[in-house]
């Protein structure tokens, strides 16, 4: 009898339409064997030397305002800049590109350099919420900008150039690929069944408990059936919501706690600040209705056994189709076992 638990399969990712390759066979007990902690980040609360730091100087001249809050400004390196000329290339349809303009912001969520989201209170998380929300209405409010992508880079092998806590929030003409991609699976999903993707797939989630990490009223954090990364997460409102601004500011209380439930776990996990890129995905700024959208959080860590050995795409992943050996369910279970009080402050 085939059991997804003990034989090779391939998983649907429902958001993509492309298929994983998962071998729990090759490790069934992926977090043993050696597991070393790497020794705890020790920042100061201000560093001189951090260009993100209240007060300090930016690439450019700029000085940051002494701000005690969140902080918000267009990014000196932006990869999307507005106004460019617009422009096209077509060379015997082998040879194609066209002009793609955009707004890139950095937002700094606390001036603390040495705190996390993991590490902060709700209450200051949900202003980091609003201030989400806030640019996702203001930059999809221009006619020029048809997507909003609001993520965050964590750690130095996720390609994070500053400690500081802080995000990112790019913004651009056309929808880039992946949430271009999920448009069209949610769409097809609800003309086919008259009813939401991913409704319909937290219903199943909520119902079998076994890919579940954690829930509260308004969220559900869980590995998807179909994860890429070791420790791959998703955060998904139980209500059916197309974007951040629908939510009440219950529910940003909601999604502030159980993000911050969220962290804790993850650097228990492996007693360190635990890297990775979290991004948000939602309906499309394009003036369309999108009633086919439900908001959610892509997290997608690189760890794999330790503090240390990370999992990489190499081989196989990059040149076929991405791999993994934990299970979904093992991740999951993992996760939920961790203690709800962050190593640092228990």
């Amino acid at each position: 009898m085939f059991d997804f638990n003990e034989h090779t399969h391939k998983r649907l990712n429902l958001l993509t339409g492309e298929w994983i390759l998962v071998s729990p066979h090759r490790t069934k007990r992926p977090w043993n064997g050696k597991t070393e902690d790497a020794a705890a980040d020790k920042m100061p609360e201000y560093d001189p030397n951090c260009y993100l730091c209240p007060g300090n100087t930016r690439a450019g001249g700029v000085v940051n305002p002494k701000y005690e809050d969140t902080f918000l400004f267009v990014n000196d390196y932006s990869a999307l800049i507005p106004g460019i000329p617009k422009g096209d290339i077509n060379e015997e349809n082998l040879l194609i590109a066209r002009s793609e303009e955009g707004i890139c912001k950095v937002i700094c969520f606390s001036p603390r350099h040495d705190l996390t989201l993991a590490r902060m209170s709700p209450e200051k998380i949900v202003r980091v919420i609003d201030l989400w929300i806030e640019q996702y209405k203001e930059l999809g409010g221009d006619p020029n900008i048809n997507y909003v992508q609001i993520f965050e880079n964590r750690g130095a092998i996720m390609g994070c150039s500053n400690p500081h806590p802080h995000g990112q929030i790019w913004s651009s003409q056309t929808v880039p690929d992946l949430p271009a991609k999920e448009t069209e699976k949610q769409t097809e999903y609800k003309e086919k069944n008259g009813r939401c993707l991913l409704c319909d797939y937290l219903a199943l989630e909520l119902k079998k408990k076994e890919r579940i990490v954690l829930e509260n009223d308004g969220f559900a954090v869980l590995v998807p059936f179909w994860a890429v990364w070791p420790y791959e997460i998703m955060i998904l409102p139980k209500r059916h919501m197309g974007s951040i601004d629908e939510m009440t500011e219950k529910e940003k209380k909601d999604l502030a706690e159980i993000m911050k439930a969220a962290g804790i776990r993850y650097d228990n996990l492996f007693k360190t600040n635990f890297p990775y890129s979290m991004g948000i995905h939602q309906k499309p700024t394009d003036g369309k209705n999108h009633d086919e959208w439900h908001f959610h959080f892509h997290y997608l860590p690189p760890l794999l056994r330790s503090a240390t050995v990370k999992k990489f795409m190499v081989g196989y992943e990059l040149l076929a189709m991405p791999q993994r050996d934990i299970t979904a369910e093992q991740a999951a279970a993992k996760l939920r076992e961790q203690p709800p009080v962050h190593y640092l402050e228990s």
